[in-house]
């Protein structure tokens, strides 16, 4: 495949991260103004902010705190570090601990399975301390954990004191920050994101609601998280998709109950109505082949590392132009991975994305004879161009 044709195609394929300076479309009306706080809509496959207003607001993030709790402990499950039928002995420290509750027993043995859904499900500070406490052996060093893996997120803008979210003035997230958190969770175990759309869990002897009132009213809503402190107000985290189409939808700081899933269902209606996204190639699919010298073979494969996703206000995939540049003069070796190119996106001459290509193989260098021979022809080629 040439160069040329290879653009022509690659308008319909490349991912989009666009400004919302670019989304600028004909009777597309503006994002609604919500009575919170602040406020996030992300495409949950391409990381897009589709709307926002105070995203990177630090505020207290109430209960939305056990979102990272929860993370941590299938990432431990993930890792072997726990199992999910490992006895957890309830410290008198969680049992005593405030607000929600799971209603665990001091000295009783609970599952870290039943722990993670008495803290996804019914929000319990008890059922989060106990947890962190068995994962890291104290609240203040899964604290550690828990701002360790809010770095590697890219979370910015969040700094965690304890499991829970129970105030403390050095505890704080952003809408923002809570939406890359709810896209890790979603994108990364998907077994265990299967709790978060659980209606009620039922454990000693008290069956306590999801207190996301989404799941009960909009089919497509499959999770995440609610919170509540006086300090923070009504906080929600919520994520939906609709023919192919995952939204996450984050609120900070309204006023009620009925409030926060009100002003959430706003977000994703507004989302789903004006916007769209597809995917047309999955990450390591061939795209071209580039020239190489001095190698075992004369090309590379080239392609990208990334799902090749468009999500953008509808209407607008016709609008889009791509180009495709190689790397001049590749030189083996070249390993997997190694960026040998780039890809522009342009709306209205605007570069509004570029995704580096890479080689989807490695090129072992070649024999003296390969490399001298090839070092005669780039000789005569630097003097003819």
């Amino acid at each position: 495949m040439n160069i040329t044709t290879f653009a022509k195609r690659l308008c319909l394929l490349v991912p989009l991260i666009i400004t919302p300076a670019a989304w600028a479309v004909e009777m597309m009306p503006s994002p609604p103004q919500l009575a919170a706080k602040s406020y996030v809509l992300m495409d949950a496959n391409s990381g897009n902010v589709l709307v926002e207003n105070n995203g990177d607001q630090r505020l207290p993030p109430a209960s939305l705190t056990k979102l990272m709790t929860a993370y941590i402990a299938t990432l431990e499950i993930r890792r072997g570090q726990i199992g999910e039928e490992d006895p957890v002995t309830v410290s008198e420290n969680a049992w005593r601990t405030g607000g929600s509750r799971m209603f665990i027993k001091v000295g009783s043995q609970v599952s870290v399975s039943d722990l993670l859904h008495g803290i996804i499900i019914q929000s319990g500070n008890d059922a989060s301390v106990a947890l962190s406490e068995h994962i890291a052996g104290s609240e203040d060093a899964f604290a550690d954990m828990m701002n360790k893996t809010a770095g590697d997120l890219g979370m910015t803008n969040s700094h965690f004191m304890n499991p829970t979210g129970l105030p403390n003035p050095d505890h704080y997230s952003s809408a923002h920050d809570m939406s890359l958190l709810a896209r890790a969770i979603i994108h990364e175990d998907p077994t265990h994101y299967a709790i978060y759309s659980q209606k009620e869990f039922f454990w000693n002897g008290i069956k306590q609601p999801n207190r996301n009132l989404l799941l009960w009213r909009d089919k497509t809503v499959d999770g995440l998280k609610t919170g509540h402190t006086e300090e923070a107000g009504y906080c929600m985290v919520s994520s939906a998709v609709r023919d192919g189409m995952r939204l996450i939808a984050v609120v900070f700081g309204t006023n009620s109950e009925a409030a926060r899933a009100a002003e959430t269902q706003k977000l994703l209606t507004y989302g789903f109505r004006f916007f769209e996204t597809q995917t047309f190639y999955q990450k390591g699919t061939e795209l071209a082949q580039a020239p190489v010298w001095k190698g075992t073979t004369h090309q590379v494969k080239a392609g990208l590392a990334d799902d090749l996703s468009l999500t953008l206000p509808k209407g607008q995939l016709k609008k889009l132009a791509a180009s495709m540049t190689m790397n001049p003069q590749l030189m083996a070796p070249i390993a997997k991975g190694d960026v040998i190119g780039k890809v522009e996106v342009k709306l209205d001459d605007k570069v509004i994305h570029s995704s580096d290509l890479i080689a989807l193989e490695p090129v072992e260098e070649g024999g003296i004879f390969r490399r001298v021979w090839d070092s005669i022809r780039l000789f005569f080629y630097g003097l003819f161009n």
